[in-house]
């Protein structure tokens, strides 16, 4: 009787030891995932490798949807035209141009949101025969959009606005006899801020801003350009005898109302069309006198690394003036009145997404 109660106790022991000893390995098994799973940043609710894995795909989908809220392009393109001759009957020039561009977007879009931030660089160059090489293209442009709106139906969106824009090296009126520059790096430079309301629907693909408060500053830090009151900056003052009184002003400040829209999608197959326009007023200056700058392109794909491009982009700025080389010699040149600019642009070339 005595030894069949201590043949049972000694099972007793032994499942008991069995259940501690399982339970005490289980535990070190739970420590070590435990730490391997917080080193991922996740916190353990149940200890079983099911529960774990689930959440670890969970807070993985969790990501991608925060990634997919960010839209990135990195773009570059180079465009070319070439013609030559040898002895050619009707006659003509030979000459080669090129064109460079450079496009970086980061835009953010989730529930209420839209950050829209967009970056240009644009040179371009033409070497005709028995000519210097020429510039044809130059721009460096900063623009970006924050918006937010109360509800996720609405199409409406409170908007601040910020834009820069200038050139990267000098700029001359080639039809002049002289070589002086009429524009340089920061001579001008424009930049925007305000604050209004954007419409979108799709607002990747189309928005209209309406910015009632819109500060506009105009920069021209070349001395010379500014002494001449250049782009609209206050020009320096003489005395009878010629002697300068005081230097020109090299900054521009205006208050107004700014609006434009922006529209950029393939229309068809293969061919995409951007179409941006900007007008602008002054309150305290010429009010209703309307600034324009509207930028119209279409793009043919031809293939994933070559396009055609055709553009124009015309511009109105009522304190850009126009000069012209007097008829008569030795006289100074006529400053006229402001007038539309227009450039019209055709090519081919290479465009690489990256």
């Amino acid at each position: 009787m005595f030894l069949n109660s201590y043949k049972n106790s000694y099972k007793t022991c032994l499942v008991i030891s069995f259940l501690l000893s399982s339970f005490f390995i289980s535990a070190q098994s739970v420590e070590r995932d435990t730490i391997s799973i917080n080193q991922d940043s996740l916190v353990i609710v149940e200890v079983k490798r099911d529960t774990i894995r689930i959440k670890r795909d969970t807070v993985e989908a969790k990501k991608d949807s925060i990634v997919e809220d960010w839209r990135h392009i990195n773009r570059v393109s180079f465009d070319i035209s070439e013609v030559a001759f040898v002895n050619w009957n009707a006659g003509g020039s030979s000459s080669i141009s090129g064109l460079l561009g450079l496009e970086f977007q980061r835009n953010y879009k989730h529930d209420h949101t839209v950050w829209e931030n967009r970056a240009v660089i644009k040179y371009g160059v033409n070497k005709q025969q028995d000519q210097d090489i020429r510039k044809t293209d130059d721009l460096l442009e900063i623009n970006s959009r924050f918006g937010f709106r109360k509800d996720t139906i609405s199409n409406w969106y409170y908007s601040a606005n910020f834009s820069f824009a200038t050139q990267l090296t000098n700029g001359y009126n080639y039809s002049n006899s002289d070589s002086e520059p009429i524009s340089k790096f920061m001579a001008p430079a424009y930049m925007f801020l305000g604050v209004g309301s954007v419409y979108g629907e799709h607002i990747e693909y189309f928005s209209a801003y309406l910015s009632p408060l819109t500060l506009k500053s105009t920069f021209v830090l070349d001395q010379d350009l500014a002494d001449a009151g250049a782009f609209g900056v206050t020009p320096a003052t003489f005395d009878d005898e010629g002697n300068m009184l005081t230097r020109g002003s090299n900054f521009r400040r205006e208050v107004g109302i700014l609006v434009n829209s922006s529209f950029e999608k393939e229309v068809y197959e293969n061919i995409s069309l951007r179409n941006i326009i900007s007008l602008y007023t002054d309150y305290l200056n010429n009010f209703g006198n309307i600034d324009v700058d509207w930028e119209l392109v279409l793009n043919f794909k031809v293939n994933s690394f070559v396009q055609a491009t055709l553009g124009s982009h015309l511009k109105y700025d009522d304190d850009v003036k126009i000069t012209k080389d007097s008829l008569i010699e030795g006289e100074e040149p006529i400053v006229s009145g402001a007038k539309v600019q227009w450039k019209q642009m055709l090519g081919i070339g290479v465009l690489v997404d990256f």
